[in-house]
C-alpha cells in the first residue's frame, strides 16, 4: 500500500444547482486509497483523501500545490476543480482486507475536507466509514463540514469496536474575518454546536484553533471567544496553530492579503521569512492559548484527545504545525 500516485480520470461533470454552479467535478479512479506517510514527523502513517481540492476556498488552505500535480493552478482551480475518486470505498474495503495490513490507525482530512460540499452529492464517507467498521480499524477525522453529522449513527457503529474520534478546525468566531478567509465553509458557530453534538453522542471531538491569523484573528478577545465556546462544547482538546504559509501558499495568500488588509502585507513579510513563522510567535501563542484554557478551568472531557491532535497543542507551543492544521 504505498502512497497514491495514480489517478485515471472516467468523467467531467457540473450540476447546475446553486450549491455547485461555477463548479466542476473530475470523477477518477485511484489505484490505492490509503496513503503511506513516510517518516516520523506526524503523529500518524496512514490517511485517506477521497477529494483533491476543496470548495471551502480557505485562502490559507496548504493543500492548494496539489493541484498543480494535475496541471491546475493552486488559485481558482483548486476551489472549483474538485477532483472526486470515485472507487475509494471499494478500494479501501480491499486494502483493508489485505493480509499485509496491520490495522494502524487512519487519519482522514489530512489533504482537503473529506465532508466539503462535493461529499453531499457523492457519499463517499458513509462507505468509507462503513469499510473501517467491518475491519474494526480506529481512525480520525479532522473537518470543517458540519455534513460529518449526517453519519453520525454511522460513526456510532464505528466507535463500538475501535477508536474514533474527531476533531473540528475553527480558527476564529469572529464575523467579518471567518467571511474573508474561509468564504466556502460552514459558519463557525454551527461547526461548534457540531463539536457540542458529536461529544454528547459519544464521540471524542476536540477543537484545532487553526490555523490563528497575527494581526486578524489574534485578538486577545477573539482567542477567548473560541476558547470559551470549545469548552462549552465539551471539546477533548484546544489546540492553536499559528498559520504557516509554505511556497505555493504563500504567493496566493500574499495576493490576497493585498487585496484585503494590505495594511499587515509588510508585517507578514517580516514574520514569514521561512514557511512556518518564529518560533517566538509560535511559543508566544501557545502561552497565550494555554493561559486562557487554564483560567477558564481547563479541559474537563473525560474522553482522551485523537492521537494526531498533539502536534501544535498547548503542551508544546514551539512544536512545528503539522499539515493537519489548514484543513
Amino acid at each position: 500500500m504505498a502512497a497514491e500516485h495514480q489517478l485515471f480520470e472516467v468523467a467531467r461533470r457540473t450540476f447546475d444547482t446553486p450549491a455547485f454552479r461555477g463548479m466542476e467535478f473530475i470523477e477518477v479512479e485511484a489505484k490505492s486509497i490509503l496513503n503511506h506517510v513516510p517518516g516520523n514527523a506526524l503523529p500518524f502513517s496512514w490517511t485517506i483523501n477521497p477529494y483533491r481540492g476543496c470548495s471551502h476556498a480557505c485562502v490559507y488552505c496548504f493543500a492548494r500545490p496539489t493541484h498543480t500535480f494535475m496541471d491546475m493552478d493552486a488559485g481558482r482551480d483548486f476551489e472549483t476543480k474538485i477532483v472526486v475518486k470515485v472507487n475509494a470505498p471499494e478500494v479501501l474495503q480491499r486494502e483493508l482486507a489485505a493480509p499485509r495490513w496491520k490495522g494502524d490507525h487512519v487519519a482522514m482530512g489530512t489533504a482537503t475536507d473529506p465532508y466539503q460540499r462535493a461529499e453531499g452529492r457523492y457519499r463517499l464517507m458513509p462507505r468509507i466509514v462503513g469499510a473501517l467498521t467491518a475491519a474494526r480499524n480506529p481512525f480520525s477525522i479532522l473537518t470543517k463540514g458540519t455534513l460529518i453529522l449526517r453519519d453520525l449513527e454511522l460513526l456510532q457503529q464505528a466507535a463500538a469496536v475501535a477508536p474514533v474520534s474527531a476533531a473540528f478546525s475553527i480558527g476564529t468566531l469572529d464575523e467579518d474575518a471567518w467571511r474573508r478567509t474561509e468564504p466556502g465553509t460552514p459558519h463557525p458557530r454551527e461547526r461548534m454546536a457540531a463539536v457540542a453534538e458529536l461529544n454528547r453522542a459519544g464521540i471524542p471531538c476536540g477543537v484545532l484553533m487553526a490555523p490563528v491569523l497575527p494581526g486578524i484573528t489574534d485578538h486577545p478577545r477573539m482567542l477567548r471567544e473560541v476558547v470559551a465556546a470549545a469548552l462549552d462544547a465539551g471539546a477533548t482538546h484546544v489546540s492553536p496553530i499559528l498559520l504557516h504559509l509554505r511556497p505555493g501558499v504563500r504567493e496566493v495568500f500574499m495576493e490576497w492579503l493585498q487585496d484585503a488588509y494590505p495594511d499587515l502585507v509588510d508585517r507578514y513579510g517580516d514574520l514569514y521569512t521561512r514557511p512556518y513563522g518564529t518560533p517566538a510567535a509560535r511559543r508566544e501563542l501557545g502561552r497565550r492559548v494555554g493561559s486562557i484554557v487554564r483560567s477558564m478551568g481547563g479541559i474537563t472531557a473525560e474522553s482522551p484527545a485523537p492521537r494526531w491532535s498533539r502536534t501544535g497543542s498547548t503542551a508544546d507551543p514551539d512544536a512545528r504545525p503539522t499539515q493537519l492544521s489548514l484543513i
